[in-house]
């Protein structure tokens, strides 16, 4: 293929992944959502990495008087002038979001049941508020989170842990509300939009429980400090169950999903001529093995027109995950993105990008990727070795070196990981 049509191959590539960001965007998605005046005050509150934006959205859509506070990421905050925004860490949890915690628990004492509660949550809510239970630290939480990260464990299996190990998450937050009427709106980051998983349901009922939660722990061999686990064994850590009378008239809503955002990816190919299919909005598992499948797809798609004919494109949503067991950089889409490319060893019209649509893949201020046919050659050329890369969860390090990373900044949403693979045909 031509340098021009590589050019224009990723450029339609960058255009999918920009779409199904702006397709999650707080501003399209929050005001349609917004709850009828309450008789007594409007509170907002809320954690992840959109909640700021979301925040913004509230405001310069709701004409009554309000109050408030959200917790977001270090470097997503947004001017709000009725709303207070603070930052934490993330994914690591740190002081910054244990104080936030507690102040939103503190903002929400007192209400009546002529009050309002908007709870404006998004993926990343999880880390943001990591306010244990008694007689467990943040040291604690910050060891289960990185745990978590490099077990292996599905996100579903990892918020079984956090709900049970929070004194603010499964259920509790909507609980401390009470009396008022709690309304929620999600945009989901987590594969089947579970609203429990979304930043680990702080305001959603949850029948899960601390033995669940300890067979997750079993189940990856994840060794947490004894009080962690007696917490757990105890039954202390609890959520609060579907049907408890604190959450009763409770309204939740979705208001982005994955879906969403492949539906727009998929528009843009479109308009420009090129069939798209999703293959799913929801799909899990290793990020290399994935990586392998989704090459296998689109090489049965190039060479047999088979399950779908040339051009096309490929899109998948969803979360993967690493186990980690190299020293390298991560995260999940630039390894999904590795194996991918070594799987496809330099076939012809096929590209690829993917990218976690918050902007941040792992912990790198780098949203994901791009390969081509000339990826491999390019690479060894440079001196760099795929496989071994792939095998030091390297993927960050390989392709920056080729110049190859899809960098966009805070993009203020999250509704989890963009894939696309781009079949253009001879």
């Amino acid at each position: 293929m031509s340098t021009v049509a590589d050019n224009a191959a990723r450029a339609l590539l960058r255009q999918m992944f920009d779409a199904a960001i702006k397709a999650a965007q707080p501003a399209l998605c929050v005001p349609p959502a917004l709850p009828a005046a309450p008789k007594g005050r409007l509170v907002v509150i809320g954690a992840g990495k959109a909640s700021a934006e979301m925040a913004r959205a509230v405001e310069r859509n709701w004409a009554g008087p309000l109050t408030g506070l959200v917790v977001t990421r270090y470097g997503y905050a947004v001017p709000c002038e009725r709303i207070e925004i603070l930052e934490a860490g993330h994914p690591v949890p740190d002081a910054a979001g244990l104080q936030a915690a507690r102040r939103i628990l503190d903002r929400v004492q007192g209400l009546s049941g002529d009050d309002t509660v908007l709870c404006l949550i998004s993926g990343g809510g999880s880390s943001l508020m990591p306010l244990p239970l008694e007689g467990i630290t943040l040291e604690d939480k910050q060891k289960v989170n990185h745990a978590l990260l490099q077990s292996g464990a599905t996100i579903s299996e990892m918020n079984c842990v956090r709900r049970h190990l929070s004194a603010i998450k499964g259920g509790r937050l909507a609980a401390a509300c009470h009396p008022a009427k709690v309304v929620t709106l999600l945009i989901s980051d987590v594969p089947g939009d579970d609203p429990r998983d979304i930043a680990s349901g702080p305001t959603v009922a949850d029948a899960s429980t601390c033995a669940d939660a300890l067979a997750v722990i079993q189940r990856y061999a994840i060794e947490l400090p004894e009080r962690v686990l007696e917490a757990l064994r105890s039954g202390r850590g609890e959520s609060i169950k579907p049907g408890d009378p604190r959450l009763a008239g409770n309204q939740v809503h979705i208001i982005a999903t994955p879906q969403m955002a492949l539906e727009a990816a998929a528009r843009v190919a479109q308009a420009n001529g090129i069939a798209a299919h999703i293959l799913g909005d929801s799909i899990e598992g290793e990020a290399r093995d994935v990586g392998k499948v989704m090459a296998g797809i689109a090489l049965q798609a190039a060479r047999r027109k088979q399950p779908f004919a040339a051009p096309c494109v490929l899109l998948s949503g969803g979360e993967t995950t690493v186990t980690v067991r190299g020293t390298g950089r991560g995260g999940r889409n630039v390894e999904f993105l590795l194996s991918c490319a070594i799987a496809l060893q330099g076939e012809a019209n096929i590209y690829g990008l993917a990218g976690d649509t918050d902007g941040v893949d792992g912990q790198e201020e780098i949203a994901g990727a791009c390969i081509g046919p000339d990826t491999l050659a390019r690479a060894w050329q440079a001196g760099l070795r795929p496989a071994d890369s792939l095998d030091n969860n390297n993927g960050h390090g390989f392709f920056q070196a080729l110049g190859d990373s899809v960098i966009t900044g805070p993009t203020l949403t999250n509704v989890n990981d963009f894939r696309a693979l781009l079949i253009t045909g001879n």
